[in-house]
């Protein structure tokens, strides 16, 4: 009697171990796998730009665009100041560098045949300023694009009417080829996806123009191989997207974004070569 009492406990007593056993692992295999899960590119690649509708911060933050002259007019010159503000009104005074710069602006006109980006000078106290022109008459899109300390990528814009002859109203139409001559370069675009709210990789190919070889030598504009901003045919949805290989000298270079929704997209790609930069422009129709 005794030798079965000592087995029924014996038995007892691995069974109860075993059950541990088990949970033990099913604890196990459920943390791995919650470290094991990849996050998604999106959230990793850092370069994939400020994608979407007009990107806020983390707080409400406005910009208060004002010029020198009473009245803005064509191919004048006119003193800009922008100032940023939180929700209560008092100065944003600290920026991070991005790009090398503490705030980009970009300045397009009604359907985006005028296309500038420029880098206002930080006076403090969150006012920046700089010298801004246009050529022609008409309405202006300015879009300050910025990231406060501490905060997010954040994108402020005004319209702004010019006196003087307007640009002709044309309808923004998809580019039947997406190869550009600019410059003294021939520059070619594909895309991997023409998807709204896709991951798509644009390819820029850049070669010269005369002898068709390929530039391998591109140099550094603000910091990477070059940039791409696009807006819709609206200029609502402004996307400012940075290379995937910042360090890449040509002939290609490389961007990975997003488009939020469907309709006719303008992109320019900026790049530098032998001290010059050049701009080419791009209109795509998204799906």
């Amino acid at each position: 009697m005794h030798k079965i009492g000592l087995i029924s406990v014996m038995l007892a007593v691995l069974f109860l171990s075993a059950c541990s056993s088990v949970r033990e692992a099913s604890s196990s295999k459920s943390q791995h796998g919650s470290h094991g899960t990849a996050p998604s590119p999106a959230s990793t690649d850092e370069h994939s730009g400020h994608g979407g509708e007009m990107p806020k911060a983390s707080t409400n933050l406005k910009a208060a665009f004002t010029f020198g002259s009473t009245s803005l007019q064509a191919n004048e010159k006119s003193e800009l100041t922008i100032q940023i503000t939180d929700d209560a009104g008092k100065a944003v005074t600290d920026f991070q560098e991005n790009h090398e710069k503490l705030l980009h602006l970009i300045i397009v006109n009604h359907n985006l045949s005028s296309f500038q980006h420029i880098h206002p000078v930080y006076q403090g106290n969150g006012k920046f300023t700089v010298s801004a022109s246009f050529d022609a008459g008409g309405d202006y899109k300015l879009i300050a694009d910025f990231i406060p300390s501490g905060g997010t990528s954040t994108t402020l814009s005004q319209w702004v009417k010019v006196a003087g002859k307007e640009a002709e109203h044309t309808v923004l139409k998809a580019d039947a080829k997406l190869r550009q001559e600019v410059s003294g370069k021939d520059v070619e675009l594909s895309l991997s996806s023409l998807k709204a709210k896709e991951e798509v990789t644009l390819r820029f190919t850049i070669r010269d123009a005369q002898t068709k070889k390929e530039i391998t030598n591109l140099q550094p504009y603000l910091g990477a191989v070059g940039h791409v901003v696009i807006l819709s045919a609206d200029a609502e949805q402004y996307i400012h997207v940075h290379p995937l290989e910042e360090k890449a000298t040509g002939p290609l270079a490389k961007f990975a974004t997003s488009f939020p929704e469907a309709g006719i997209y303008k992109l320019w790609g900026q790049f530098q070569h032998n001290g010059e930069v050049f701009t080419v422009p791009f209109v795509v129709e998204v799906k």
